[in-house]
Formats: C-alpha cells, sequence, structure tokens
C-alpha cells in the first residue's frame, strides 16, 4: 500500500477522496456546467505518489490543496496535482461513463508531505508555478464548497478513515505539460509560506 509523510510518520489512506468543480473560474475555463450538488470521485490507493511522471501529451495536472482526515476532522494539510487524461475523460463524460480510467490510474494522485493544521483554515492559499511561471493559484474564499462542507458531504453515504486524503478541487489554469517541466507549489497561511514542494516530471 503506498504511504504520504506526516510529521515524519509514514501512513497509508485507504483512498483519496477528490472534490471535482469547486472553482467558478475553473468550471469556466473547462465550458462545463454549474453542478446542483458536490461533485466527488475517488482515486485509489494504487495512484498515490510523490513522484511526477509525464503520460503523455493528453495528460493534464490539477494543483490543489489536499487535506489528510484523522478522527473525522482535518489533521494535516498538503499539496497535490490531480493529473486527469483528458482524452479519456473526454469520451468518458459523452458516454456518461465512471472516470476511473481517467483519474485512478497509478501514479496520478502526486502528493507533497502534509503538515499539522494549526488554527484557522480560512487563510490558506496556494501558488503553482511550472518552469518559474506562475501557472495557478486559488484560496480558501474561492472555494465553492468549504472543508467543513466536503466532510460532512462525504460522510453522509461514505466513511472517512483515518490518514484518508481529500483533495479540495483545482482553480483556474490547468493545462498538459512535458517531461522535465519543474513544478513548485507553495502554501501559505495568509503570507506566510508554510511548505513547499518541488517536482521534476519525468
Amino acid at each position: 500500500m503506498n504511504k504520504v509523510i506526516f510529521e515524519n510518520q509514514n501512513l497509508t489512506p485507504s483512498k483519496v477522496v477528490c472534490i471535482g468543480r469547486n472553482y467558478v473560474d475553473h468550471i469556466e475555463e473547462l465550458g462545463n456546467d454549474m453542478p446542483d450538488n458536490m461533485v466527488i470521485f475517488n482515486k485509489a490507493n494504487s495512484a498515490i505518489t510523490d513522484q511526477l511522471r509525464y503520460f503523455g501529451d493528453q495528460c493534464r495536472f490539477e494543483g490543489e490543496i489536499c487535506l489528510l482526515i484523522q478522527k473525522g476532522k482535518i489533521a494535516g494539510i498538503g499539496l497535490g496535482l490531480d493529473l486527469t487524461r483528458a482524452d479519456i475523460q473526454s469520451i468518458q463524460k459523452k458516454k456518461g461513463l465512471p472516470w476511473e480510467r481517467a483519474k485512478s490510474f497509478d501514479g496520478s494522485a502526486v502528493l507533497s508531505k502534509f503538515i499539522p493544521l494549526q488554527g484557522d483554515i480560512s487563510d490558506i492559499n496556494f501558488k503553482l508555478h511550472i518552469n518559474n511561471k506562475l501557472t495557478q493559484e486559488a484560496d480558501y474564499d474561492l472555494m465553492i464548497y468549504k472543508p467543513s462542507e466536503m466532510i460532512h458531504e462525504i460522510e453522509s453515504f461514505m466513511t472517512l478513515e483515518d490518514n484518508d486524503i481529500i483533495m479540495t478541487g483545482t482553480p483556474k489554469g490547468v493545462g498538459n505539460y512535458r517531461a522535465g517541466n519543474r513544478f513548485t507549489m507553495q502554501l501559505f497561511d495568509g503570507k506566510e509560506l508554510l511548505l513547499e514542494q518541488k517536482w521534476v516530471a519525468i
């Protein structure tokens, strides 16, 4: 089973729960309809990795704030890339089929280490630079659904096991990437840098 790092411990999430269409500008960017309810899908444990692989020119990155859950509450916070096979997802959408082939393939949940959540989460924000160019940025206020709402909705039909991860959705700026591209993600509390993660696509 794949693991994540939290407070220098290796923990095993049973799953990664992803929130789709959680930023208005991203919904508009991809030409999607505004959902009536929270869009939720899962990535398997086998999708978890700390390395960014190149899966071809139809694979898209989506930068996200990630939450580590323990005892039904947010214990840790980190950063991640939700990798998506855009060509496959487009076919699945048109046919009304599930997204797992496009979203839950091995290596599709690229995660940083996690740090303890301290204080108020409402000032959390992130930035993603690719090859030193600012590509994505978002904060708590831009989320349609806030973390407490995510937990409540998920647990209305599915148990969040200790050490499960929630990926909270991506803002505008998603796109394709190439082998050798350099990713730098930064997590802030207001203007204070809490965490920085770097990946080079291999």
